[in-house]
């Protein structure tokens, strides 16, 4: 497919990582207007619908080949499987946890990973009041298998749900047990050697962006 040739000798290092934070988006876009029977949509439309300029929408989409005619717009079900097969969104991730409290417990019971297909299939804590229970479906491992669960399992994702002093320290062992992207839901901006993608993601730092805003309205008021 012309999209994924382009995308495999652009490289991870040749995309913007702005684009690629985008193109989730596009796609999530793209399957709602699938779904209400929509075949063929504009980068226009797509811009009105995303905030984004026409132009931005085509020089994204330019990174990874030709997508669309001029003046004809885009086929949605092909853009979404040429886009999902560039993210790897067309196959399953095994997906580990660490930290079963609260944040865990709440990622557990998410029903909204594995449709897209993200399998969370083992979860370890340090806790010994927690080792051993069942979590959603998953029996609570010792920290200590870590190393064993991720070669056994072929999980490739990590999902780090501890508090922020302990945060390093599980990324670090992720690192060393051969997981190359973590998401980071702990109030520190982990670190990982080149090679290992972390993806810190602090709900209070958002909401202390849009305070930005609610000032600013404030001011004009």
């Amino acid at each position: 497919m012309a999209g994924r040739s382009v995308a495999r000798q652009a490289g991870p290092g040749g995309v913007p990582e702005v684009v690629v934070m985008r193109l989730p988006q596009y796609i999530r876009v793209l399957s709602s207007l699938m779904a209400q029977g929509v075949n063929i949509v504009s980068s226009q439309r797509l811009g009105e619908i995303l905030q984004v300029t026409p132009a931005q929408i085509r020089k994204d989409l330019s990174y990874f080949g030709r997508f669309g005619k001029q003046g004809r717009g885009y086929r949605v079900r092909h853009l979404i499987m040429e886009l999902k097969e560039i993210m790897g969104l067309d196959r399953r991730w095994n997906v580990v946890l660490v930290g079963v409290g609260r944040l865990g417990r709440a990622v557990l019971s998410y029903p909204g990973f594995a449709p897209e297909g993200f399998h969370v299939v083992a979860a370890f804590d340090a806790d010994r009041r927690i080792i051993g229970r069942t979590v959603g479906n998953l029996k609570v491992q010792p920290v200590e298998e870590l190393d064993e669960t991720v070669m056994e399992r072929g999980i490739g994702i990590g999902i780090v749900g501890v508090p922020g002093p302990h945060a390093q320290g599980v990324v670090d062992r992720l690192v060393g047990a051969g997981v190359k992207a973590i998401l980071n839901y702990a109030p520190i901006a982990a670190q990982a050697p080149d090679g290992v993608k972390v993806r810190n993601v602090d709900p209070v730092l958002a909401l202390q962006t849009m305070t930005f805003y609610l000032l600013g309205e404030d001011d004009e008021a």
